[in-house]
């Protein structure tokens, strides 16, 4: 798969403009104050690679690490961002720095400052400002420099200078706004996903018994990067045979085994916009009975999930029509005692299926966005983009049929809301079984 043209930065920017003009709007007067994730060392002088905070990004499109930006919203409204100065000798080492005045063009800043001014300008922002929203509790020392700051302002008291009276999660407000992707997002999320099936296609065909299951992530990698994406947007998950039952199995170092099922969970992330899919397919290339059934039984529901997808239904209707299949399921192949409606009322299907059947996919893998207001599940809307993953998973039981024992399946893909329904943005790695065994055979 040839690279992807990059959106321009200018489109971006713009984006990014628009949403720090509509977040001003929500909170109608007060600052905005929010900082990128910092670097991390991995050991030693040894950092791990680089990767802003969502929120960050979302509001700027701004990737350089150690940068702040700040909105103040009201009669005389600007957005300033602060970040690092150019710097001739650490560019030699680290690479280009956009420096204050060249950010405040390209990113549509009203102003730009070195962050070396954040603690000099801050006070002043703030000072007279009803309300000052910020990320609470996630990092400590964050909190503790916004606290200094407010202090500073409230020891001007005598002066007539008042410090905001409201400190309010400005992420609570951002996440009603991430929840929905722009037609701009959904560009990013299409490649994302065309990226990530075509890792998929290429990670089968490189599956055999007798090779490792970091052989075959290898080639998720590898595709992953071939394409332009800039890394996997998660630890990709590869399971042989029992692994599988693992939910969160990253191991990766396992031999895979003839007649074994592989599961996987990869996806990239590109230009900072996740993609999320997961595959099970035979190793040999063909299912065989049990491991037959029980797939038939995951993609049923998956297929019945996807279809309860639709504006205007709640976000537990995809689960509700996962969990109906696989219940059903579960009791005609001997894992659980009916009817169907007693497994699912006394939990019995959860031996095998215990996870949700789905969650909010963008900038985060497990992205932002409500799934309950005041107590009701959420209703889906167009633009939403979420995943739907149901599966199965048998650890050897003795109530459990032998056949079934150490087979674990999953079937994820990434769904659009749509006008009209959902768009399965992920729909071609295949997953049906006659696809799958059909992909297999063309192995060289």
């Amino acid at each position: 798969m040839p690279p992807f043209d990059p959106v321009p930065l200018a489109d971006l920017a713009r984006s990014a403009r628009e949403r720090r003009d509509l977040l001003a709007a929500r909170i109608g007067q007060g600052v905005v104050i929010l900082a990128t994730a910092p670097e991390r060392t991995r050991n030693r002088d040894a950092h791990y690679p680089y990767r802003f905070d969502s929120y960050f990004y979302y509001l700027t499109a701004f990737i350089e690490p150690e940068a702040v930006v700040v909105i103040v919203a009201g009669a005389s409204p600007k957005h300033i961002l602060f970040c690092r100065e150019r710097d001739p000798e650490r560019e030699v080492w680290d690479g280009y720095r956009h420096g204050p005045a060249a950010a405040c063009e390209r990113f549509a800043f009203d102003e730009a400052y070195p962050i070396g001014e954040l603690d000099a300008r801050l006070p002043k922002l703030i000072a007279d400002q009803p309300a000052l929203y910020c990320a609470i509790g996630d990092d400590p020392a964050w909190t503790q420099r916004i606290s200094g700051w407010l202090n500073e302002v409230r020891a001007l008291a005598r002066t007539g200078v008042r410090a905001p009276s409201t400190l309010g999660e400005v992420r609570e407000l951002i996440d009603a706004m991430r929840v929905v992707k722009s037609a701009q997002e959904l560009v990013t999320m299409r490649r994302a996903a065309a990226i990530s099936c075509d890792a998929h296609r290429r990670a089968m065909h490189a599956a055999r018994a007798g090779r490792f299951e970091y052989e075959v992530e290898a080639e998720l990698l590898h595709a992953f990067r071939r394409a332009g994406a800039q890394a996997p947007a998660y630890t990709s998950i590869v399971a042989g045979g029992a692994n599988a039952c693992v939910l969160h199995y990253v191991e990766n170092n396992a031999l895979l085994e003839p007649g074994a099922l592989v599961l996987i969970d990869a996806g990239c992330e590109l230009d900072g916009y996740a993609s999320d899919i997961t595959r099970t397919f035979p190793v040999d290339g063909r299912f065989t009975g049990a491991q037959r059934a029980l797939y038939e039984c995951v993609l049923a529901a998956q297929l019945a999930a996807i279809a309860a997808v639709r504006p205007g239904a709640s976000w537990q209707a995809p689960h509700d029509a996962a969990v109906q299949i696989l219940a059903q399921g579960f009791v005609d192949l001997g894992l659980c005692a009916g009817p169907a409606d007693r497994a699912i009322e006394s939990g019995d299907y959860k031996r095998f299926y215990m996870h949700r059947t789905g969650h909010w996919l963008g900038l985060d893998v497990h992205d932002a966005g409500e799934y309950k207001h005041d107590g009701e599940w959420v209703t889906l809307v167009p633009g939403q983009v979420t995943t739907v993953e149901p599966g199965c998973y048998v650890r050897p039981a003795a109530d459990v049929p032998e056949a079934f024992w150490n087979i674990g399946i999953r079937i994820e893909d990434d769904v659009v809301v749509t006008e009209h329904g959902a768009e399965v943005i992920t729909a071609d790695a295949p997953k049906r079984i006659d696809d799958i065994e059909a992909w297999m055979r063309e192995r060289s």
